[in-house]
């Protein structure tokens, strides 16, 4: 059981994509499910973007009973805030404790874009591994925390060519194991899952400016997902 723990709507397709699909095709059939922790409410559009986020993981695929939003007074969209590692810890330990959650994946330490509230989430799920690893003998029931890769600003927009650069990547890894683990997940998309993840993005209208369609032209994350722990 796999939870995509998000900030705000819109980041499960703007940088999640590849990762949600792979998930969902895997022969084994991860449960995957989507905690987003706040509204988006920064410009007062905070339902308009929760019935957003509705629309994009129903075309990403995750079903409505395994997704949940949270509002809460200390996890507010701010792109001037961090947010604390024991209140998002606090919110989310329910969510991966009622639904046995064994996997989080989230943002790494730099959030790709470096708002705060992306680079938050890591350290509260951390927070929380840490926690029921202490008040538990039973390691199965300590979730792993994986964060997405962010690499430099060049590569970030290499768009379609990030595919056969991280497929060499994997092959280097096979080779001289140092240069990339290969147990370091990575999930790569067709031009299939390129065209489902933009169908995703187009679900949040209320953030569709000019600069998102050239991101959704150039971005590495629609092609490409590599895991960190």
């Amino acid at each position: 059981r796999i939870l995509l723990l998000t900030a705000h709507p819109d980041d499960e397709c703007f940088f999640f994509t590849p990762t949600i699909l792979a998930l969902r095709q895997d022969v084994s059939q991860p449960e995957v499910y989507s905690l987003c922790l706040s509204t988006g409410d920064a410009e007062g559009l905070g339902n308009e973007r929760r019935a957003e986020l509705d629309r994009s993981l129903d075309v990403l695929g995750v079903d409505r009973d395994k997704r949940w939003v949270v509002d809460h007074p200390l996890l507010q969209d701010n792109i001037t805030m961090t947010w604390e590692a024991s209140v998002i810890a606090d919110v989310l330990t329910p969510f991966v404790v009622d639904n046995n959650i064994s996997v989080i994946l989230t943002f790494d330490t730099q959030g790709i874009s470096s708002h705060p509230n992306h680079y938050s989430l890591p350290f509260g799920a951390s927070h929380l591994a840490r926690t029921l690893s202490s008040t538990t003998s039973r390691t199965e029931n300590v979730p792993r925390v994986l964060g997405l890769l962010t690499v430099p600003v060049v590569p970030k927009y290499f768009g379609i060519l990030s595919v056969p650069l991280a497929r060499a990547r994997i092959i280097l890894s096979r080779l001289i194991p140092r240069f990339l683990s290969p147990s370091t997940p990575v999930f790569t998309s067709g031009f299939r899952e390129y065209l489902i993840g933009a169908r995703a993005i187009r679900e949040h209208d209320s953030q569709m400016i000019w600069f998102r369609y050239l991101y959704m032209l150039f971005s590495r994350y629609l092609w490409v997902n590599e895991w960190i722990e």
